[in-house]
């Protein structure tokens, strides 16, 4: 699919921001005050715009609101609802931290299982898709749920957890890739099953169905050569996972943690361009391109 920037910035930034917001919620770092105030400036500021950038993707962004009524069927509803709910929560929490110095767990634990709600919900819109082989899958949500644990655990500081996730995330990630390569081919799916024609014998493309490109093909029928990905593989897998775990394994400075986040930062815009640009959606098949 083409791996629009839009989408890629909103899965970046706001699954680090609601993984930090975990990490609040859960009382590590245990912080109060301005300390407090910052970190929360930082984990509402990733959360709040990755949302934002996701609206620009958007055909109509003035209808976004209409997404929230749709929550008993729509993983993108449940996303909202769980984002929102979430938002209020932590900022009812974050509010007693830094003005009353107190931390109210209820409110921490409720934000932390929102916020991980938000990111699993977020994965869904994706897992749940037949027309995209490479996406439904368990390990969609258990990787997006991963990095994002992961990334909340290095901007929170904690250095134990990020040891454990980073890895574990990383592991998943190849997982992903690998069960990825095959899995449009094991689908079954083909230009017979996709035009519906299979049961009137084989099926081939007569010429091209469009003279020019549309909509799907612009959207739906991106391309990424073998090699290009194996050296982005290689670039995610790097600077998101294993470079971060060496930075932590130095003696730490500020210096060092910065260059882990950003590192990790880097790595994860890798793997999220090729989340989108490595999917096969089967309206490709209609146009040949399989």
């Amino acid at each position: 699919m083409h791996p629009a920037p839009s989408v890629i910035v909103f899965t970046t930034l706001s699954g680090l921001g609601f993984g930090l917001l975990v990490w609040l919620g859960l009382g590590m770092p245990a912080v109060t005050g301005w300390v407090a105030f910052a970190f929360f400036v930082i984990a509402y500021g990733l959360a709040v715009g990755g949302l934002l950038a996701s609206t620009f993707h958007l055909g109509h962004p003035e209808r976004a609101m209409k997404a929230f009524s749709q929550w008993r069927s729509s993983w993108l509803s449940r996303e909202g609802v769980c984002a929102v709910g979430a938002l209020l929560v932590m900022g009812l929490y974050a509010a007693a931290l830094v003005f009353l110095d107190t931390r109210i767990a209820i409110l921490g634990w409720l934000g932390a299982l929102l916020s991980l709600a938000t990111v699993f919900t977020t994965s869904m819109i994706y897992a749940q898709l037949t027309t995209i082989p490479r996406w439904k899958t368990p390990l969609t949500p258990a990787l997006l749920v991963a990095i994002s644990l992961a990334g909340g655990a290095l901007l929170a500081g904690q250095v134990s957890a990020a040891l454990i996730l980073l890895p574990v995330a990383g592991v998943i990630q190849v997982l992903w890739w690998v069960r990825g390569d095959g899995a449009f081919a094991a689908s079954g799916t083909n230009m017979a099953s996709a035009t519906g024609l299979g049961s009137i014998g084989s099926v081939r493309a007569f010429e091209a169905p469009h003279t020019g490109t549309n909509y799907l093909m612009r959207e739906m029928v991106h391309e990424v050569g073998r090699k290009h990905a194996q050296k982005l593989r290689a670039i995610a897998l790097g600077l998101g996972f294993i470079l971060p775990v060496l930075m932590l394994l130095v003696p730490f400075t500020h210096a060092m943690a910065l260059f882990a986040v950003t590192s990790h930062v880097a790595g994860i815009v890798a793997s999220r361009w090729l989340f989108f640009a490595e999917a096969e959606h089967v309206v490709g098949l209609y146009y040949g391109k399989r």
